[in-house]
């Protein structure tokens, strides 16, 4: 592990963060000259950012515990483009209302991360919109296009990969990387930003911007990049049997996301703790170390701390009672998934297969089939062994709702409206 002189270098390194830089030399005496600026772009291709872009928003959270000012930019002007990299077709293109309705829905996400103001190291949010929407496209061709070859360009993954797998590639798409380009020499221009951070996916973008200044401007920019997070297992971050893991309220429950930290693999605890939480390396070099069933605590730090940040404290401690009562106490806790039916639906009969894939437990009815040939579906705790079965008022009682179980760690409530 490299020793740094500036604090904020150090503590990336000491996380596990840092996967590549520019000039780590330059970079490390620049932060040790006083307060800096450095930005992260977001997309704003839908009303919250997920779990896949929450190592990026840690790196700012550092960079401004550190004393330094981050910005965070929305990509207001790019999402009408799109971003080819790791993708395998092109985005669906945004009406401009719904793209700024994603920008306002995402700044509550960070709002939770960074402290925004007017003080030196206080946050602030930025749209490339502000200057992309404003180019003129022929005096925007002479006076950058030149820096760009079609030779360089076809070498950098985001374009190669999708020509290689002979997915298509839009000219609009092609046009990406110039864009970025020039937002990471705007950002400099306007705000004297001489750093861009992200994941190792942009890489090749933050080159062509250090690269573009320092033709036009004559100026010293930096990057830095982490690492592109998958599991222990090798599976990709953040994706489960609902699909994303969204950082805000409004697109998952408070609960659902404290599950999915719960349900981290024990590989994966130490290194999750010290990227996505705030902990001290002491402390998770020791719960890191747990072994057998006492790495089950380290799972709920890991959750409670990793929740906290994202949705508050009071959210992480009810996921964690609802989570106590559910497993521990054998009680259906409050804070479950739920899914409500009406006494009609109840008297025509509901499909499992169907109760299932509404509560969030199985991403397809073949799913469910597959969960119950296991025997991991469950009713009230007890085992469901035919698929064709349907959910009446005899599996109520006399009680308003019922627990289903898919596995020993996931859990829903069907309710009688």
């Amino acid at each position: 592990m490299t020793t740094f002189k500036s604090e904020f270098l150090n503590t990336l390194s000491e996380r596990g963060f840092i996967h590549q830089q520019t000039d780590a030399e330059g970079l490390d005496a620049l932060l040790n000259s006083g307060t800096q600026t450095a930005y992260i772009g977001f997309d704003v291709t839908a009303p919250s950012l997920h779990v896949g872009s929450l190592l990026q928003i840690m790196m700012l959270r550092h960079f401004q515990k550190s004393g330094h000012k981050p910005i965070v930019l929305m990509g207001g002007g790019t999402t009408k483009v799109g971003d080819p990299s790791g993708k395998d077709e092109s985005r669906q293109m945004l009406t401009d209302e719904i793209i700024n309705q994603n920008a306002a829905s995402i700044r509550g996400c960070f709002e939770r991360f960074l402290q925004f103001g007017k003080g030196d190291s206080d946050a602030v949010m930025v749209n490339n919109s502000e200057w992309l929407d404003e180019l003129h496209y022929i005096p925007f061709l002479r006076d950058i296009g030149p820096h760009f070859t079609i030779n360089r360009m076809l070498t950098f993954d985001s374009v190669k990969l999708r020509l290689e797998r002979e997915q298509p590639l839009t000219f609009l798409e092609f046009n990406y990387m110039i864009l970025q380009a020039y937002d990471f020499m705007e950002l400099s221009r306007r705000h004297d930003c001489r750093i861009q951070l992200g994941g190792s996916d942009q890489w090749g973008n933050i080159v062509n911007g250090i690269e573009l200044a320092r033709r036009i401007d004559s100026k010293n920019l930096y990057g830095v990049t982490s690492h592109l997070i998958t599991t222990a297992d090798g599976g990709k971050m953040g994706k489960t049997a609902k699909g994303a893991v969204w950082l805000n309220e409004a697109q998952l429950p408070s609960y659902d996301y404290w599950q999915f930290w719960r349900n981290s693999q024990d590989a994966d605890v130490g290194r999750f703790l010290r990227l996505f939480t705030d902990l001290p390396l002491d402390e998770i070099a020791r719960l890191e170390a747990l072994q057998g069933s006492e790495i089950n605590e380290a799972k709920k730090i890991l959750a409670n701390e990793v929740t906290a940040l994202a949705r508050g404290a009071a959210a992480a401690k009810k996921a964690a009672e609802t989570a106590a009562q559910t497993f521990e106490a054998g009680e259906t806790g409050d804070d479950l998934p739920t899914v409500r039916v009406s006494t009609a639906d109840l008297m025509h009969g509901i499909s499992v297969l169907d109760a299932f894939v509404h509560a969030g437990l199985a991403a397809s009815k073949k799913e469910v089939r597959r969960l119950i040939q296991g025997g991991g579906a469950r009713i009230n705790d007890l085992s469901v062994t035919d698929a064709d079965k349907m959910i009446n008022e005899d599996d109520f009682g006399n009680s308003e709702s019922i627990k289903l179980s898919a596995g020993r760690k996931r859990h829903a409530i069907m309710k009688v409206r």
